[in-house]
């Protein structure tokens, strides 16, 4: 089943977004001071001053309303019901991220917590039950769904959460991801990814003016892990709750996040053959290149370019031969790959 969403409502939901956003951060900073849910700095930050986080929970509780609104409001449509299982089983994702922002909870409690929300997401419907095949058909995983869910859900939350260790990367990351899967998802005429991409969007706009350089609240994990699943969420509803649309598989959202996904494969490698995954370090991608020598917004506006660049190449699966999009897409990769290596090697040597 195919529903058009007139454009006017799309900029209407993203309008909402930021506008809420944008009346709810200072609010957020106040509270975050008040109830002492602040980034202190340490040995593996790079601030040097207190900072109030937890900054997610101004979004989130946009993201949330806009949810339940709209679900209502299309309760009998087939995306209706997914938007407010989504709302309600974000709302565990932002009490968990809250309560790690103050309490600093163990890697592998929030990790089992992260495996528990995924299930619930599996059972509302939100499962990948495609992976794309740019040479031809798409794989239908059947029993394998869960699994593949399982890791997908968990590479996309913490893929954000790692991500997020520089003054706006994170959220302005998201604004491009979010504006690719709402391209893909108006081309495959999805409401239900457009919608989402929309609020994403909004929110993560007006959330930047506050975050980028010298960011004045951090989004912390109650942000980062709520990004992460409704991103997950929006790869995940395009190939289940639309059986026919093709194009809104893993591979747009891959692409799309070439960089964090990286930078999360390359932390996971690096912490195994340091004896633990649970081992936090600063050695991720973004902290080399401050090794360098370069400042926070100009990492951040470098890393803004190649995701727009990444972002284009997984918008033009939607328009011109997969076989050479992937291969242009798996020489960028590459590309990146190499680079990483290097930057991580000269960083070392500084």
């Amino acid at each position: 089943m195919m529903i058009n969403l007139p454009v006017w409502r799309f900029i209407g939901i993203f309008a909402a977004a930021y506008v809420g956003t944008r009346l709810l951060v200072p609010l957020n900073i106040r509270f975050s001071q008040t109830k002492g849910i602040m980034a202190m700095p340490n040995d593996r930050s790079i601030h040097s001053v207190p900072v109030p986080t937890a900054g997610g929970l101004s979004f989130g509780l946009v993201i949330i309303l806009l949810q339940v609104i709209w679900g209502l409001i299309n309760l009998e449509n087939e995306y209706g019901a997914s938007l407010i299982k989504l709302a309600l089983i974000s709302l565990l994702v932002i009490a968990l991220g809250l309560f790690d922002d103050k309490y600093k909870s163990r890697v592998r409690y929030k990790l089992l917590g992260q495996v528990m929300i995924t299930l619930l997401m599996f059972h509302a419907g939100y499962k990948v039950t495609y992976l794309t095949n740019p040479l031809g058909e798409n794989f239908f995983l059947g029993s394998l769904s869960l699994p593949v869910t399982i890791i997908w859900f968990l590479l996309t939350m913490n893929a954000i959460n790692l991500i997020d260790g520089l003054d706006g990367l994170a959220s302005g990351i998201t604004c491009i991801v979010s504006v690719v899967l709402a391209v893909t998802g108006m081309l495959s005429k999805n409401p239900l990814v457009l919608i989402l991409a929309a609020i994403l969007l909004g929110t993560n706009l007006a959330f930047l003016k506050y975050n980028f350089f010298p960011a004045r609240i951090f989004m912390g994990d109650t942000g980062s892990l709520l990004i992460g699943l409704n991103i997950a969420a929006i790869s995940s509803a395009g190939n289940t709750t639309f059986k026919g649309i093709t194009t809104m598989t893993l591979m747009v959202p891959i692409i799309a996040m070439a960089i964090p996904i990286i930078d999360t494969s390359l932390a996971v490698f690096r912490r195994i053959g340091k004896g633990s995954i649970f081992r936090a370090d600063k050695a991720h991608l973004h902290h080399y290149l401050l090794k360098l020598g370069l400042s926070q917004p100009t990492i951040a506006l470098i890393t803004y370019f190649i995701t727009c660049l990444f972002g284009l190449a997984a918008i033009g699966f939607s328009f011109s031969s997969k076989k050479i999009l992937f291969s242009l897409v798996v020489l960028l990769m590459a590309i990146l790959i190499v680079l990483a290596y290097y930057l991580i090697h000269k960083g070392q040597k500084e």
